[in-house]
């Protein structure tokens, strides 16, 4: 993406993306919680996981992939560990409800998790984490979809998982860490993405389906498939592969629903645990410890000077204050995506431009 690329107001995207999700057939109030989820992981620069998502929501809701309205099922509560069923209700309102009830647990009993079997698709990961930030939490969430598979074990050349993000988030005395990463080197929006504009990756971060590396996304496409490289790649992709197991025990294991299932279409098993810093060391000693080893990483000498050292989520949160104040800069392949449902429902993204 470069300068050229068109900006837009966040609130205007907020409104567009409700408006359309609306149109779609979504309830407002999770139209609402959708959008704003999607613009936040723009404005943090996550923009295979932001409005690029937007159009795949609308055809979900429209095909009836996407539950329009309801409540999850509560199917376990106790105190501390709560499990529901998501009933494909959209991922991201799942996820601000699912919030709502952990705060005030993790504030009482210290620790409180929540596991969600059968959610629709979650967005972005990093943008939960800024809740962890604000509520002086330590948060953990990690995601699966058991309906799909892109990620072989390694070693392996069929597809066992799906890229198996995994997220933390946690304050410090100024701003946080917010790291969202994936046991796969790569993500299937940004193959996927490539493969659209007949890109390739910079480095073999795949393997077609006979286990020879290749930088090709459409390996992803032929028949028989290739799949993504864990984290690690060739060499140590066992570190990724232990990742995905760690992410499927959160997930599916702890939810009894998963890949041993039948798939039921696009969309995940969640896992989200938030740890109150006043319940164990206190505040001020967490942050006396993290802040200490902020300052080491940021004071890092580095390979590139032109490349100092930078926290996870540190770049992130600076570009959604930035983005906030002087406009969001989309992808122009976010605006190509949405000009079907556009038609359809007489809406113009273009109406938000800056």
């Amino acid at each position: 993406m470069t300068d050229a690329a068109p900006l837009y107001r966040a609130d205007a995207l907020r409104d567009y993306a409700s408006a359309l999700l609306q149109k779609a057939g979504l309830a407002a109030s999770m139209a609402d919680s959708v959008a704003r989820t999607l613009v936040e992981g723009d404005l943090l620069g996550h923009d295979t996981h932001g409005l690029a998502l937007l159009a795949g929501y609308v055809k979900e809701i429209e095909s009836g992939g996407m539950t329009r309205d309801g409540a999850p099922e509560v199917l376990s509560d106790r105190p501390a560990a709560v499990l529901w069923d998501g009933k494909r209700l959209p991922g991201p309102w799942l996820m601000d409800q699912g919030m709502d009830l952990l705060v005030p647990r993790a504030r009482e009993l210290g620790t409180a998790s929540l596991v969600i079997r059968r959610s629709h698709h979650i967005a972005c990961l990093a943008v939960y984490m800024l809740r962890a930030l604000q509520e002086d939490m330590l948060m953990l969430l990690a995601c699966s979809d058991p309906n799909t598979a892109s990620v072989a074990p390694f070693g392996g050349t069929q597809a066992v998982f799906t890229p198996n993000p995994l997220a933390m988030g946690f304050p410090l005395s100024q701003g946080g860490v917010m790291v969202d990463i994936s046991a796969s080197i790569t993500t299937n929006g940004m193959s996927n993405r490539k493969r659209a504009a007949g890109e390739t990756f910079a480095e073999e971060w795949l393997i077609d389906a006979s286990g020879k590396p290749s930088n090709n996304p459409q390996v992803l496409f032929d028949q028989p498939p290739g799949t993504l490289l864990p984290v690690g790649g060739l060499s140590h992709g066992h570190k990724g592969y232990g990742m995905a197991l760690l992410v499927e025990t959160l997930t599916a294991g702890l939810a009894g629903h998963g890949r041993a299932d039948p798939p039921e279409g696009w969309g995940a098993t969640v896992h989200v645990t938030l740890h109150d810093l006043h319940a164990f060391g206190g505040k001020d000693a967490f942050l006396r410890q993290m802040d200490h080893v902020a300052e080491k990483c940021r004071d890092n000498a580095p390979i590139d000077p032109a490349r100092p050292v930078r926290l996870p989520g540190e770049g992130g949160l600076k570009r959604r204050e930035a983005q906030s104040a002087n406009g969001v800069r989309l992808h122009p392949s976010i605006a190509r995506s949405l000009q079907e449902a556009e038609q359809r429902h007489g809406l113009r993204l273009a109406q938000a431009l800056i």
